[in-house]
């Protein structure tokens, strides 16, 4: 008799696998998009050094830990981490601003990208990409520590300025002089 119970016993025993989230291009949408009645700690952003007007702009908040900025979007969320996405498509005029909501005031990290062939992927060759406090660019990503800022109780006005592919390196744009 015991021993028509033990399937039961061990299955009932055995530890329950999470089903993963499913990744998806809208993950952190709805937490980043900011309302016009709505109060409370967001980033106002203005993207300065457009090399165009086509594409999209992609604007996302991640922790300010080393080992969390620019992590998966899906296992941020997945271990309760904050992670916002902000996506639109790049203005014909200036000034260039979006604005994204954080959960609460203290120190985040922000990555734009200007993805000009709307593949939703960075390439160096093609796209744009810059960071909140604008550290000097190499071929990785910058360190953390180099990209925190920090957001108040209300809008936290912050000016990204976006980086290029320029002979070996990566870099914002030469302004070209006013005639």
């Amino acid at each position: 008799m015991r021993a028509a119970f033990l399937p039961l016993a061990i299955s009932l025993a055995a530890p329950t696998v999470a089903v993963a989230m499913p990744s998806s291009p809208d993950l952190g949408k709805a937490e980043g998009k900011c309302r016009a009645d709505e109060s409370g700690p967001a980033f106002l952003v203005t993207v300065s050094g457009l090399k165009d007007r086509v594409g999209r702009l992609k604007l996302e908040v991640y922790p300010a830990t080393r080992q969390e900025f620019l992590a998966d979007d899906n296992v941020l969320l997945e271990t309760g981490k904050v992670f916002r996405r902000v996506e639109e498509i790049v203005p014909t005029g200036d000034p260039v601003r979006m604005c994204i909501r954080v959960p609460q005031p203290g120190p985040y990290a922000l990555s734009l990208l200007h993805d000009r062939d709307m593949d939703r992927k960075f390439k160096w060759t093609v796209d744009g990409i810059g960071f909140s406090a604008n550290p000097r660019l190499g071929w990785g990503k910058p360190d953390a520590a180099s990209v925190v800022t920090r957001a108040g109780g209300g809008l936290t006005p912050v000016t990204i300025v976006l980086n290029y592919r320029s002979g070996l390196g990566v870099a914002p744009l030469k302004q070209r002089p006013q005639s």
